[in-house]
């Protein structure tokens, strides 16, 4: 497959998608999220790939959001098919049955912050910095972040960052629970790369299982959310992984898991 505005790379089961208009720090376009989108189709019926990291081209931006320049004169239509084409392209990360880990290189604003909260995981460059920036030119998150960010934080805190626009940096964002970790510069493609490594050796079904368990029990009630855990738990049990994994725990060896 060849792209103009992604770089997509597959490696040790492992599909990194890289936004690449570092000239405009990577922002979203249509043209990016249609390519981004066609990525992600590719990812879901290759089953070599088990474990998916998002992030940006250069050292300054992981993404800027949409891109400002095509909203001037923008009407409510248009406005309303932006919106329906990022949260078209946060559904997909969420959506998609393997594990997506948002690699933070530098900027995060706007609807990059917001792609970044509907990956699983976030890991951020302590050069990262981050934040709703919406409110700054008159508009308000547009791809989710008023209820992704509320979810991951709490109201106060999300009404503070949207309400100000302000940018956060990402010891502040770890420390919020926006990011999973903060690490130096010097260590974060190290880091983000073992993380992926380690969730790509893990049990696919499992996995695909506990996101589906983790996003849906969040909108449902308690009991209900238990029950869909004891329906998870019956599919799980009666996977050829569940078995390997206990062999290999029994004779004291590293499991290799199929995804059946």
């Amino acid at each position: 497959m060849e792209f103009k505005h992604i770089i997509y790379e597959k490696a040790e089961g492992i599909a990194t998608i890289t936004l690449n208009r570092p000239e405009a720090l990577n922002a979203f376009n249509k043209e990016l999220i249609t390519e981004v989108l066609q990525a992600i189709e590719d990812i879901k019926t290759d089953e070599a790939i088990r474990v998916v990291v998002l992030t940006g081209a250069g050292e300054k931006a992981f993404s800027a959001g949409a891109d400002i320049k095509a909203m001037k004169g923008m009407t409510a239509l248009k406005a309303r098919e932006l919106s329906l084409m990022g949260e078209k392209l946060c559904l997909a990360f969420e959506n998609l049955e393997k594990p997506v880990i948002a690699a933070i290189n530098g900027y995060a604003l706007g609807g990059g912050l917001e792609a970044a909260m509907s990956c699983d995981l976030r890991i951020a460059s302590e050069n990262a910095r981050m934040g709703q920036t919406e409110i700054n030119i008159g508009l308000i998150p547009g791809w989710g972040g008023t209820q992704r960010l509320t979810r991951l934080i709490g109201a106060t805190k999300a009404k503070e960052l949207i309400y100000t626009g302000k940018l956060i940096d990402a010891k502040t964002a770890e420390q919020l629970g926006i990011v999973n970790m903060a690490v130096p510069a010097d260590k974060f493609k190290e880091t983000v790369r073992q993380l992926a490594l380690d969730l790509a050796q893990k049990a696919p079904v499992a996995i695909k299982v506990a996101k589906a368990l983790i996003n849906k029990g969040s909108e449902i009630s308690l009991d209900a959310a238990l029950a869909l855990e004891r329906e998870g738990f019956g599919v799980v049990a009666s996977t050829e992984d569940l078995q390997e994994g206990v062999s290999a725990f029994t004779e004291k060896r590293k499991p290799t898991f199929k995804g059946k």
